[in-house]
């Protein structure tokens, strides 16, 4: 990978811990973390200020970094994106495009990420590499879609861009931001603060889940892999964890207590539209993919993280 990196989306969930691993990797001067908003103080690094749709901006930080690599994660994610479809469109599959078409006009590698969202309520509940993909909702379109624009700018003008369907993503770092999976951070954030949960979904909703460090550690294996081994240009299944909202609440409650009561919302529905497990079969025999983190050793982890992160914001 080289490793001129421009990384949209550097403040989010999976970009805030993105960025300062790849930091570390490459050098601070070669990444270049680009925000819309949210952008931390203190950040250490170079930050950008853009629109994703801001085709001109982007290009001329493309020629004024001679960036060569592209993480691009801006997207809105399933909850919001039925909040406003039109802009969850415009955003999600707007800014993928003018990201392939600076690939291919400046020969860059790109990764961007796909997600669970893109299977529907046909799809197998254990979802197999390829597979019946028929979404319910905006935020899931886009990314089947998006797997399909990759595919074809692969096939068409041979864009080096790579994509992972993520599973539900567990993080200390950033609190919750809409993604329907969320109630798997929610509940250690209202739970640490006021030992209660009041979860969105009811407690046997199983779907697939991944710890952060897992999820940073699979995005750069497979930017990190030899071209001959990426064999799949829409998008290689990631799994990892697969557990109910009540195992998980069991499993805080070695540690902490926290009174989880379930009282579902309209986020219900979409996670009953998704399978409830990965098969990342041809990610392990293709690049090597494998995880780290089982649900007792995260759980324990994000405790320990969060306290340490709540005491720091309590003390100034």
């Amino acid at each position: 990978m080289d490793t001129k990196i421009l990384v949209t989306g550097a403040f989010g969930q999976i970009g805030s811990e993105l960025t300062p691993e790849l930091q570390k990797k490459y050098g601070k001067e070669n990444v270049i973390a680009l925000g819309h908003k949210n952008i931390p103080e203190g950040f250490d690094g170079i930050v950008e200020t853009a629109e994703i749709n801001d085709f001109e901006t982007l290009k001329a930080l493309i020629e004024k970094y001679q960036i060569k690599t592209i993480f691009h994660l801006v997207s809105i994610l399933s909850a919001n994106g039925e909040k406003n479809p039109d802009l969850t469109w415009k955003v999600n599959m707007g800014g993928l495009k003018n990201i392939l078409d600076l690939a291919r006009d400046y020969h860059l590698q790109v990764f961007w990420p796909s997600t669970i969202a893109a299977f529907g309520p046909s799809t197998p509940k254990e979802a197999p590499q390829h597979t019946i993909m028929q979404p319910t909702t905006m935020y899931g379109v886009t990314k089947v879609s998006g797997e399909l624009l990759c595919n074809y700018y692969f096939l068409k003008y041979g864009v080096d861009v790579r994509s992972v369907r993520y599973p539900g993503i567990i993080s200390w770092k950033t609190p919750p931001e809409g993604g329907t999976s969320d109630y798997s951070v929610a509940i250690f954030y209202d739970g640490i603060k006021s030992e209660k949960y009041e979860c969105f979904v009811g407690p046997e909703t199983t779907i697939p889940l991944m710890y952060i460090p897992d999820c940073i550690k699979g995005t750069i294996d497979i930017m990190e892999a030899p071209i001959d081994k990426i064999k799949i240009r829409t998008s290689y299944n990631l799994g990892a964890l697969s557990f109910s909202a009540k195992e998980l609440s069991d499993e805080i409650n070695k540690h902490i207590k926290v009174e989880v009561t379930y009282k579902p919302d309209a986020r219900q529905a979409i996670a009953d539209s998704w399978p409830k497990s990965f098969n990342d079969s041809d990610a392990r025999a293709d690049w090597g993919w494998s995880h780290s983190y089982t649900l007792d050793k995260m759980v324990s982890d994000m405790i320990e993280n969060l306290k340490i992160k709540f005491s720091q914001e309590k003390n100034g």
